[in-house]
């Protein structure tokens, strides 16, 4: 059967989705720097390796975007301490980790090449690896098939299973089954995430199965340190909504303006998920309608945000932060995409409320599960929710610490996962 998939994947599969991304390329700017770059990446490995030996141990990682590239950092980190001389290459999918990824654990950082048979091979060639580590989804056919003829050690981390993914399909899980056959370990984020892979990939001799955690909640933790913890209000409310689609903008903008007009002694900080200028001007034009005003907020060296009762941040790299200055989160694209990171304001020891998709992020569970988070389905909930913690100031300290708990909990996976990577 596998050879069945094999010649399936590469006669009609991945050509299909090849030509699928020039074409969808020449609409989309994120897909055209995705292709462009993967055209690139081949040219790119010869040229780091005719100026680099490979007299070091070589480790391949490979992150979808940034939100992946979080996971693997620590990873990073804690390899580089113990293994300083060796060799680190990342490679990315999106654009959103090849354009804002800059870090000095990285040797080289480039795009995935093409998933053809020849691409992979040559990559491969050039860089010898000694082994490859993919963070949680983003895995190629032919480059595992392909790893595994040449010997190569390939580990996928952070594994979540999504009970709702197509991958359950009976085809469909087949053949993912004659792929995850050839990955030496998968280490899952949960013990329920391995029951469902055991349940729907069956047994088998390989992958070996691991429950090794979630390292971004180690990175998390370890970020901190960095923040002032002094800055969080006392004295009044502030609700911060981080990473906003557009499509959940219809259940926000209301509901914080009835809030705002119900509690005038909140503020709101309205965080886009890309705080482009066009946005900008359309959230606060929506805001206007409403009757409220909107301070921009730009800085990125002073952080302190101003007390103006509605906010909106303009700039990227800081939202982290601003969770510290805040009493209650509501994190976007659960309307949408999915869910991003809930951590962050959880770490802060502020609820965390979020919408109905997120069954792809285990965190989000784990908050549900000692009532630090909590899911708002439309505009009504949204209201109801941020109104009970508003008036129920004990309800609103328990719900913060009980966020932060659950993250405390859930530390300490990046030590096992470098341990099994040097190893295994």
């Amino acid at each position: 059967m596998h050879i069945f998939w094999f010649i399936l994947y590469n006669t009609i599969l991945y050509p299909f989705l090849f030509f699928c991304a020039l074409a969808f390329s020449l609409f989309s700017d994120k897909t055209r720097k995705s292709v462009y770059g993967k055209f690139g990446s081949i040219k790119i490995l010869k040229s780091y390796f005719k100026q680099n030996r490979k007299n070091t141990d070589i480790y391949w990682f490979h992150a979808s975007s940034l939100g992946e590239f979080y996971q693997i950092k620590p990873v990073l980190e804690s390899l580089k301490t113990q293994k300083p001389r060796s060799r680190i290459l990342m490679s990315f999918t999106s654009p959103s980790g090849y354009d804002n990824v800059h870090s000095d654990l990285i040797d080289l950082k480039f795009y995935m090449p093409f998933d053809f048979l020849w691409s992979v091979n040559r990559a491969l060639d050039i860089v010898c690896p000694n082994k490859v580590i993919f963070a949680s989804y983003d895995y190629w056919p032919n480059f595992l098939w392909i790893s595994s003829l040449k010997g190569i050690y390939t580990k996928i981390f952070a594994y979540r299973f999504k009970q709702s993914t197509f991958k359950t399909f009976p085809v469909v899980s087949n053949f993912f089954k004659s792929i995850y056959r050839f990955v030496d370990i998968i280490c899952t984020v949960s013990k329920e995430d391995e029951r469902f892979f055991m349940l729907h990939f069956g047994l088998l001799n390989t992958p070996t199965l691991k429950v090794m955690g979630n390292p971004r909640y180690d990175m998390v933790q370890k970020a901190v340190k960095d923040c002032d913890h002094d800055m969080q209000p006392d004295d009044y409310i502030r609700i911060i909504i981080g990473s906003a689609h557009e499509e959940e903008e219809y259940i926000l903008i209301k509901s914080l303006s009835k809030l705002m007009r119900s509690y005038p002694d909140i503020k709101i900080v309205y965080v886009p998920h890309e705080p482009k200028r066009d946005e900008i001007d359309r959230i606060k034009s929506k805001f206007k309608h409403e009757g409220f005003l909107t301070t921009v907020f730009n800085k990125k060296n002073d952080l302190a945000l101003p007390n103006d009762q509605l906010v909106v941040v303009g700039i990227v790299g800081v939202l982290s932060r601003l969770y510290w200055q805040s009493s209650i989160a509501y994190i976007g694209g659960g309307f949408s995409t999915g869910i991003h990171n809930v951590m962050e304001p959880a770490v802060a020891g502020i609820p965390v409320l979020f919408g109905p998709r997120y069954d792809h992020a285990h965190e989000a569970g784990e908050l549900l599960s000692v009532s630090g988070g909590f899911v708002v389905n439309n505009a009504a909930e949204f209201t109801e929710k941020m109104t009970e913690l508003i008036e129920d100031s004990t309800q609103l300290q328990i719900s913060g610490l009980a966020a932060r708990d659950a993250i405390h909990k859930n530390s300490g996976s990046t030590e096992k996962i470098v341990e099994s990577i040097l190893n295994e």
